[in-house]
């Protein structure tokens, strides 16, 4: 959130509108015929990049996230190449054939050159979980061979590929075989519950492109990924489960049951219906150095910023700046933290921030990851987390993260999440899903309204940083997207050394919030209604807003505080 540990770069009106308009909608995959074979070679990328070729030296082959089997196909763009890789398969002349593929990570596209006829392509945003991509396309009277490609974008992340096909009438090059009917999930086990779900999880089955999972017979949910949460169900009841594996064969046998009971009805958490986030620094950037104790009282939760990655994949510990922060010792920072509860504010740990590391991309990070902040939890006395990773997010798996440690820290656990603008633009996007995923334990989303350049709203249109209709349109897509208006909060720089770019008056600050919850001191966007709820704001930080004389909480704290 800081120049020094926040990232600060600058994601152009004109890029995202680019990449929006280059937008295709996708094709929907057609039924293959008995004598259709994928006439794809290598399509699981089981032989390396044998029969694939790569710009730049842009794609490996990696054994983990995949989609199935054991390896999978990861590329990385870079400012000037995006990492697209290529295989020419055999084709018959005058036929259609469905090309599809499994991807996740960064922008991915597929598509097709050489058929003769009309070349096509499709593609998806980031994504943090698998995701199929599908398209269909015709050869022409002489085409007997076609480029099929997967590419990414010009600078972003890595994407991964996996379970490419290319079915049709055999052109007499493919040598993958047809999929058979995958083996029963083992290993199915409730991981996590609360008093409205229940979250499983189950080994992978070799071959298998999906699951499906059953609640007392009745088929309730299909994922891609190897865990689940049902949701909507009773409290203090018991629940027996199963899971199917499926792939374009069929459906295997279910799976051994197990039962999960929810628990009693959470009281929630004692916040005031409207709040104020303020990110407290753990180190000294040349803002004021506080003790938490200097916090001032207009702000209702206090997030520590930041914990630390450990050697153990998904891991998080603390360390106090004792020496950054002039002698302030671990007894001092627990007594101050404890009194702060005492006065009814919560205080959390926050993980990420522009250099956090943490992964979570597995049951075992995310098992290490519950364990390791219940533990911060126990020693320090935090109220619960913060999840601020800037480097990308896997909603499967935070959401098995974080359902655990609610099962661990009872209903009273507080969860805030402080995404970048990019990654609230689509309920596709990791971060959205996983706020989606967790609705019924989550505390609010306070979205870095800065440090992000022009960006889209709910209406579709371009709006332009350090405005009140950039506040309130960004606001109204994760309220019209499935998120509680008592879950948004708007997050904001405290003074403009807070962030290399976003900054807004208080005043401004205080517009939005009257705009989305009262409808008054809109700017040219006036959301379609209102919404009273709405949780409040959020700054970094509690330090430059000291700096400032805390000139951004006395002036927005007591207007939250005064929403209707």
């Amino acid at each position: 959130m800081s120049p020094q540990r926040r990232s600060t770069r600058l994601w152009s009106g004109v890029v995202t509108v680019a990449l929006v308009a280059f937008s295709l909608s996708l094709a929907g995959a057609g039924q293959a015929s008995a004598a259709d074979v994928n006439n794809a070679k290598n399509a699981g990328f089981e032989s390396g990049l044998t029969n694939w070729t790569c710009t730049a030296s842009s794609g490996t082959t990696v054994s983990s996230p995949v989609h199935s089997g054991a390896a999978a196909l990861k590329a990385t763009p870079a400012g000037q190449d995006n990492a697209k890789c290529t295989q020419s398969v055999a084709v018959k002349p005058n036929s259609t054939y469905t090309l599809s593929a499994w991807v996740q990570g960064g922008y991915s596209y597929l598509g097709v050159t050489g058929t003769g006829t009309t070349d096509v392509s499709t593609w998806t945003p980031d994504s943090a979980s698998w995701k199929q991509l599908s398209t269909t396309f015709t050869t022409g009277a002489s085409t007997t061979s076609v480029t099929v490609y997967t590419h990414g974008w010009y600078g972003q992340a890595a994407y991964y590929a996996d379970d490419l096909s290319v079915y049709g009438p055999d052109g007499g090059g493919g040598t993958d075989p047809t999929p058979t009917i995958p083996a029963a999930p083992a290993g199915l086990a409730v991981s996590g519950t609360s008093s409205s779900s229940v979250s499983l999880t189950w080994n992978t089955v070799s071959g298998a492109t999906g699951y499906n999972v059953y609640r007392g017979g009745t088929k309730v949910t299909a994922v891609t990924g190897t865990s689940a949460t049902v949701t909507g169900l009773a409290a203090s009841t018991s629940y027996s489960f199963q899971v199917t594996a499926t792939n374009s064969a069929g459906e295997s046998p279910k799976s051994a049951t197990v039962t999960g009971t929810t628990t009693a009805t959470p009281t929630g958490p004692a916040l005031p219906k409207h709040a104020v986030t303020g990110y407290w620094q753990n180190f000294n950037n040349g803002a004021t150095v506080q003790k938490i104790s200097d916090v001032q009282s207009q702000y209702d939760i206090i997030a520590v910023a930041f914990a630390d990655a450990t050697t153990t994949p998904g891991a998080v510990t603390f360390n106090l700046d004792s020496a950054g922060l002039g002698g302030y010792t671990v007894d001092q920072f627990k007594a101050d933290i404890a009194a702060k509860k005492t006065a009814g504010k919560k205080v959390i740990i926050s993980v990420g921030g522009q250099n956090g590391t943490v992964s979570i991309n597995d049951s075992t990070s995310a098992t290490n990851f519950a364990n390791s902040v219940y533990s911060l939890m126990q020693t320090y006395g935090f109220d619960g987390v913060d999840i601020d990773l800037e480097n990308g997010i896997n909603a499967t798996y935070m959401t098995q993260a974080l359902r655990s440690l609610s099962s661990k820290a009872g209903s009273s656990l507080i969860i805030t999440m402080a995404p970048q603008t990019i990654d609230m633009q689509s309920t596709s996007n990791g971060y959205f899903q996983t706020a989606l995923n967790i609705k019924d334990i989550l505390t609010v989303v306070n979205m870095q309204y800065y440090n992000s350049g022009s960006m889209l709203g709910c209406d579709g249109k371009v709006y332009s940083q350090g405005s009140v209709d950039f506040l309130t349109a960004l606001a109204c897509i994760q309220l019209e997207g499935g998120l509680a208006p008592s879950q948004v909060g708007l997050g904001l720089p405290a003074s403009t050394s807070g962030a290399g770019s976003g900054y807004v008056s208080p005043t401004v600050v205080n517009n939005a919030l009257d705009c989305l919850t009262k409808g008054t001191g809109c700017g040219s966007f006036k959301p379609s209604k209102t919404y009273p709820d709405l949780r409040g704001a959020m700054t970094w930080s509690t330090n430059w807003d000291a700096s400032a004389g805390n000139a951004w909480s006395n002036a927005v704290g007591p207007h939250v505080h005064g929403l209707p």
